[in-house]
C-alpha cells in the first residue's frame, strides 16, 4: 500500500481538490493499493452532515466509481484528538457531529454506487485515555470496512510499539471485534533510545500480540510532531534501515508462508 494525504480544497485558493485519478493510477502501477488520507480541513462537521458539500462528494464519489479499482479512503484520521479541525471538542465539535459527518458521506458514495472504495476509520493511540473516547465516534459496523490506528515514538516518554498501541488496540476490538485493522501512521525518533531496536520489538510483537492487524504504513517524512521530534523516517540511521528490512523480510514473509499453508490444507 502507498499512502499520501489530501483536504478536499487548497487552504490557500480554497479550489476544490478533484478525484487525483492520475496519483491512482501511478500507484496501481506500481502493482500497490492507494490509501488517500482524505479530510475535511477547514470545513465544520456540522456543514458537511447538512448538506453543504454534497456536490463535491458526489462529483468526488462518481469519479471514483468510475476509476473503478479498489481504494483505501482514510477520512478525517485521528478525530479523537484535539488537532484537527473536525476532532471531538475542537471548535465545538462533540461525537456526535464527527459520527453524523461521516455517515453523510458514507452514504453519498453509497448512492453513487462507489463499492470499490474502502472505508477506514482511524483514530489515535491513546495510552494514558486523555483523548475523547473512541466508541463514541465509532459509526457503526455499516459504515467502516477497516479500522486502524496512529501512533508514535516521540521519546516523551520513550514507549515501545506494544505500550503504545496495546490499550487502544483493544479497545478498538471491543468496539469492533469483526473488522480488519491496519496501522496507518507509525514512526519512532532516534532520539531517547535505540530506534533500530524499537523496529525490531515491533515485528516481534505484531503477529503475536496484535493478530488483527493486516497492514501497516510507516510515516517516512520528516514532519514535527510528538516530542518535538522529525525523524520518522526509516533511512534515518544504517541499523534502522537494516532492522525494517529484516523485519519485513521474516515477520510478514513468515505471515504469508502460514497463511498459504493454511489455505492449501
Amino acid at each position: 500500500m502507498l499512502q499520501w494525504y489530501s483536504p478536499w480544497r487548497n487552504p490557500s485558493t480554497g479550489a476544490a481538490y478533484p478525484f487525483p485519478r492520475p496519483a491512482f493510477e501511478s500507484v496501481r502501477a506500481h502493482r500497490m493499493i492507494p490509501i488517500l488520507s482524505w479530510s475535511s480541513r477547514g470545513i465544520s462537521n456540522s456543514d458537511i452532515a447538512a448538506g453543504h458539500f454534497d456536490t463535491y462528494i458526489r462529483n468526488w464519489a462518481s469519479a471514483a466509481k468510475s476509476w473503478g479499482h479498489k481504494l483505501f479512503l482514510r477520512f478525517d484520521r485521528e478525530m479523537n484528538g484535539w488537532w484537527f479541525n473536525w476532532g471531538s471538542g475542537t471548535g465545538g465539535n462533540t461525537p456526535a457531529d464527527f459520527v453524523a459527518a461521516w455517515r453523510h458521506v458514507h452514504n453519498i458514495f453509497a448512492t453513487v454506487g462507489a463499492t470499490n472504495v474502502r472505508w477506514v476509520w482511524c483514530p489515535n493511540v491513546d495510552p494514558y485515555r486523555k483523548f475523547t473516547d473512541i466508541r463514541l465516534l465509532y459509526p457503526g459496523d455499516a459504515y467502516v470496512d477497516w479500522t486502524c490506528l496512529d501512533g508514535y515514538n516521540g521519546d516523551n516518554p520513550w514507549r515501545s510499539f506494544n505500550r503504545l498501541f496495546v490499550g487502544s488496540y483493544r479497545h478498538v476490538l471491543q468496539i469492533a471485534p469483526s473488522k480488519p485493522m491496519i496501522v496507518g501512521e507509525v514512526g519512532s525518533t532516534e532520539t531517547g533510545g535505540s530506534k533500530a531496536r524499537w523496529i525490531r520489538n515491533m515485528f516481534a510483537v505484531l503477529p503475536r500480540r496484535f493478530p488483527r492487524i493486516r497492514g501497516l504504513l510507516w510515516f517516512d517524512q520528516y514532519l514535527l510532531g510528538p516530542g518535538g521530534h522529525s525523524d520518522w523516517p526509516i533511512e534515518t540511521s544504517v541499523s534502522s534501515s537494516a532492522a525494517f528490512a529484516k523485519g519485513i523480510r521474516t515477520t510478514f514473509g513468515q505471515t504469508r508462508k502460514h497463511e498459504r499453508l493454511r489455505h492449501r490444507r
